[in-house]
């Protein structure tokens, strides 16, 4: 079964109706190798055989992957795919196979927008065949941590293998695919509010911010310029300029699900 909703052609119809879940990085800069535990999810959706970008996804042990519950929506659980390369390119990076977990059922995110104040507990896991081929990863934070700082002195590290952008202007006509190859990218976003299960960043060029979009869903944010994910990327406007809404994992829903996974939690 291949990806039904993400394909680069119905990701930006289904955008631009409704700002739906699934977001590149705006207004940033290639990754290099600063966090090379984050990792691209990718499925033969279009051409069978040829493995594309859908979403993006972080290492937080040698064979978990933390990602968002919305990018399994459409995905058998047992085809998937990650690569951890700075730049992917299909079929010549390598790939190793995982079976996504999603805590929730993935069909509840579809045509979902950026408005109210719930995003759902759009969180999963994909779990590797083999170890992979990183000796760093992401930390978690401690319970409630973005409830108990002063998150107008912090900043959050976005980063991801999706679409991208490198100004404010043009609406959805400046956007660009990133696709084969798909390079690793980074942003730096302000603190925008906090909502009991989201937090919200601002990603306006404007004021010197960047942001995420379609293809950065399930990928991190972190906090300052640490290795400790706070939240995953999970909703935005339609092009990609403003505000972006991100799944909170110090929240006890978040923590309880990693746990049952095997994942370690602080």
């Amino acid at each position: 079964m291949r990806r039904i909703v993400l394909s680069a052609a119905l990701a930006i119809a289904v955008a631009a109706a409704c700002a739906a879940v699934a977001r590149a990085i705006t207004n940033g800069e290639p990754d290099g190798n600063r966090h090379p535990y984050v990792g691209v999810l990718v499925d033969d959706y279009e051409t069978p055989g040829y493995y594309q970008r859908f979403c993006s996804g972080t290492l937080v042990t040698p064979r978990i992957l933390v990602t968002s519950a919305h990018c399994l929506l459409g995905v058998v659980d047992t085809e998937v795919w990650v690569n951890f390369d700075p730049v992917y390119r299909p079929g010549v990076s390598r790939l190793i196979h995982g079976t996504g977990i999603a805590a929730v059922d993935p069909a509840g995110f579809h045509g979902v927008s950026g408005g109210g104040g719930d995003l759902g507990n759009d969180i999963a896991v994909v779990h590797l065949d083999e170890t992979a081929p990183v000796s760093q990863f992401a930390r978690l934070p401690t319970a409630a941590l973005l409830s108990s700082l002063d998150l107008k002195s912090h900043t959050f590290t976005t980063v991801g293998y999706g679409r991208t952008r490198v100004d404010g202007r043009k609406g959805p006509h400046n956007i660009q695919t990133n696709f084969d190859p798909d390079v690793r990218n980074l942003a730096v976003e302000p603190y925008r509010s906090l909502q009991q299960a989201s937090l919200t960043t601002a990603g306006n060029e404007s004021i010197g911010a960047g942001g995420t979009c379609y293809g950065d869903s399930g990928g991190p944010h972190f906090l300052d310029d640490s290795n400790v994910m706070v939240a995953l990327t999970t909703t935005g406007d339609a092009v990609c300029r403003s505000n972006g809404r991100n799944y909170r994992l110090d929240i006890p829903f978040a923590r309880q699900f990693l746990a049952s996974q095997g994942v370690p939690v602080p």
